[in-house]
């Protein structure tokens, strides 16, 4: 695996960092992989399997080693895109390929509507679109609550409401807000409120990105193949169900990877994904060797979703 060399980039508001794991001999282009709130940390498993090509990851502002210089509370998908086209300028290299995940693939179908000639192809991997889904009121108000939980009682009370919301299977119900949340610690997390604000999901992100109207025209007018991802595991799940939807906005078919919504996730990280599998379907996505048979992806799960 090539060793990541890490840079900043200054851009309004915020200080970024970045890594690149070069490979002068490739002939494919850049393949950046980024996620949000999730930063470069969470991503090293699925960057260490594309060693045949250069490969770029980031901390997004106000996550991990990124920092906000402006001392804004929220960020928007709009910052972030504006915030990945600068970043892609930087690399200097043209039009990348992208794998976005979770709010990183909001923000990147924003920058792709904003800047469609800087993506090749982009595979956005189950973005938490809640604005798409036929149970939005309750979903959004749900995100709403989480945000006022994190305000009021800190991070372990709020964690616990979003676990219990992205894990929930089906639509969400009405009345989901309004049920008794969960207890921290049935989830490891502390219930002792350490009166810090500055969580990059439960603070800056929580409701910028689950209320995102995406541009649907622009989107389908751009250049870019645009791929939609779904976790055979979490498909039923909050963010699967909007990539499901977000698809359907596209008019396109998704395509399903292993695992859940972190399927690329390397032991290293705590969590159980397969980042191998997961890595065999993105490659034939990036090759555009989906639509043949599943052999295609080398034994990876894939499905069409109608």
């Amino acid at each position: 695996m090539n060793e990541p060399t890490s840079h900043t980039l200054d851009v309004p508001g915020a200080t970024l960092t970045y890594d690149v794991r070069a490979v002068a001999s490739s002939q494919d282009p850049v393949l950046l992989i980024i996620g949000s709130p999730m930063g470069a940390s969470g991503f090293a498993a699925l960057a260490g399997a594309f060693g045949d090509r250069t490969v770029v990851t980031y901390d997004p502002r106000g996550a991990e080693r990124s920092r906000r210089t402006d001392g804004a509370a929220e960020s928007t998908p709009d910052e972030h895109a504006d915030d990945l086209h600068r970043l892609i300028a930087a690399v200097g290299t043209g039009p990348v390929d992208v794998f976005a995940s979770s709010g990183g693939a909001v923000n990147a179908l924003v920058l792709v509507a904003a800047h469609p000639h800087d993506v090749r192809i982009l595979v956005a991997h189950e973005p938490p679109a809640s604005q798409e889904l036929p149970d939005r009121e309750p979903a959004l108000a749900a995100s709403v609550d989480i945000h006022a939980t994190y305000e009021r009682s800190g991070f372990g009370p709020a964690m616990a409401k979003f676990i219990a919301l992205v894990s929930h299977v089906g639509p969400i119900p009405p009345s989901f807000a309004g049920r008794p949340a969960p207890g921290p610690a049935m989830f490891g997390l502390p219930a002792q409120d350490d009166g810090s604000r500055n969580d990059p999901l439960l603070g800056q992100n929580m409701i910028s990105c689950s209320h995102y109207r995406l541009d649907f025209e622009a989107l389908r007018a751009a250049p870019t193949r645009i791929v939609i991802g779904v976790g055979i595991a979490s498909r039923q799940m909050l963010a699967g169900r909007a990539a499901l939807a977000v698809a359907d906005r596209l008019g396109t078919t998704a395509i399903t990877f292993p695992g859940g919504h972190d399927g690329f996730i390397g032991a290293e990280s705590g969590r159980t994904g397969d980042p191998d599998a997961f890595a065999a379907t993105l490659r034939a996505v990036l090759a555009d060797r989906t639509a043949g048979e599943p052999a295609a992806i080398a034994g990876a799960a894939r499905s069409r979703d109608g």
